[in-house]
């Protein structure tokens, strides 16, 4: 029996029998020979951190543009974060974690430089619109490894295309744009976790909101603190999915309402914010400018795959690609004028 059978073994024993064991996995696209080591969601997940994407991740803004500053979040630490809160649920529920980690870890390969800013631009900009869950699966089936894809198990791949809620329902009851998996109906609901307690984390270091400003009443029922507040969310998906049986991950009516109106108070007050968005506003022209070019001069910029696709979408992944940095620089050198020497 080789390591990897007998940790398949070992899942089935001690994980819940509403988890998704490694050996159960509805597999690849394309077949592949089991590794002697690691399980299928191991290799998923390695695949997933060894890629070009989720190193560009430190690069990209999550709300404040990172040149701002060092310590806001940027999306590699969102999903770090993602991760982090994402794997105590799970083994709280005794859920795969392996399975939940690479899909934490991959669920925002495809979100656009900028922030949600450089998404909604883009989603104007392509004829088909852009959403960045979307494009974080295109990116794994179709632009990894030069065209190749990643090649990942349907599991992590359902994943995180049905991860994003935006501002909608956490869970929906249209049980085909949730997760298949608990694993990933985890990731969806640590997504919101995460994100809601760090932006106000981000904004309080940016001025844009002081304590004073988050509404009492929120601060009664998740904590005034930034690990108080993800400890009490966390401890209550936990009580609230197993009270269901674990037929579906859960969160109390209570802390649920708290939540959406501490998301919905970060929208009006931060995500809004003038302060914030009108530098957002100036990453608008550099995507429409640079979009414009690039379909302009397509054989200097867009890669040849995937084969078949429209100029206009590899134009719209070429973009997306992108970290702030990369954007900023090269509007620069396309854009500006060149200062001339001394001599």
């Amino acid at each position: 029996m080789t390591i990897r059978e007998e940790l398949e073994k070992t899942e089935l024993k001690i994980l819940s029998p509403r988890a998704c064991p490694s050996a159960r996995s509805r597999g690849r696209v394309r077949p592949e020979a089991p590794h002697v080591l690691r399980t299928d969601f191991q290799r998923d997940r390695d695949r997933i951190i060894h890629c070009k994407s989720f190193r560009r991740l430190k690069h990209k803004t999550q709300v404040f543009l990172s040149p701002f500053g060092d310590h806001y979040r940027t999306r590699l630490t969102h999903c770090l974060e993602v991760s982090q809160i994402a794997r105590t649920i799970a083994k709280a529920l005794r859920l795969n974690e392996d399975l939940t980690e690479a899909i934490a870890l991959g669920h925002d390969l495809g979100h656009t430089p900028f922030g949600h800013a450089g998404e909604q631009t883009l989603r104007r900009l392509l004829p088909g619109g852009f959403h960045h869950a979307d494009q974080s699966l295109r990116v794994v089936e179709k632009l990894e490894y030069e065209g190749k894809g990643l090649n990942l198990t349907f599991e992590v791949r359902d994943g995180i295309q049905k991860h994003s809620k935006g501002r909608g329902r956490i869970f929906d009851e249209d049980v085909e744009d949730m997760p298949s998996t608990l694993e990933g109906q985890i990731v969806r609901v640590s997504d919101v976790i995460a994100y809601v307690n760090h932006d106000i984390d981000d904004a309080l270091r940016a001025g844009i909101i002081g304590e004073a400003d988050i509404p009492p009443a929120l601060v009664k029922t998740l904590g005034k603190w930034h690990a108080t507040r993800i400890d009490r969310m966390v401890l209550d998906v936990v009580e609230a999915s197993l009270a269901a049986g674990l037929e579906r991950i859960a969160m109390s009516d209570r802390i649920m309402k708290a939540v959406v109106d501490l998301r919905e108070f970060l929208y009006q007050n931060v995500y809004f914010n003038s302060a914030a968005r009108d530098e957002l506003r100036k990453t608008e022209k550099i995507i429409e400018d640079l979009f414009g070019h690039i379909m302009e001069h397509p054989g200097d910029y867009i890669r040849p795959y995937p084969a078949g696709d429209p100029i206009v979408v590899r134009a719209g992944d070429f973009i997306a690609g992108m970290t702030d940095s990369y954007a900023m620089a090269l509007y620069e050198r396309i854009f500006l004028p060149r200062a001339w020497p001394i001599l």
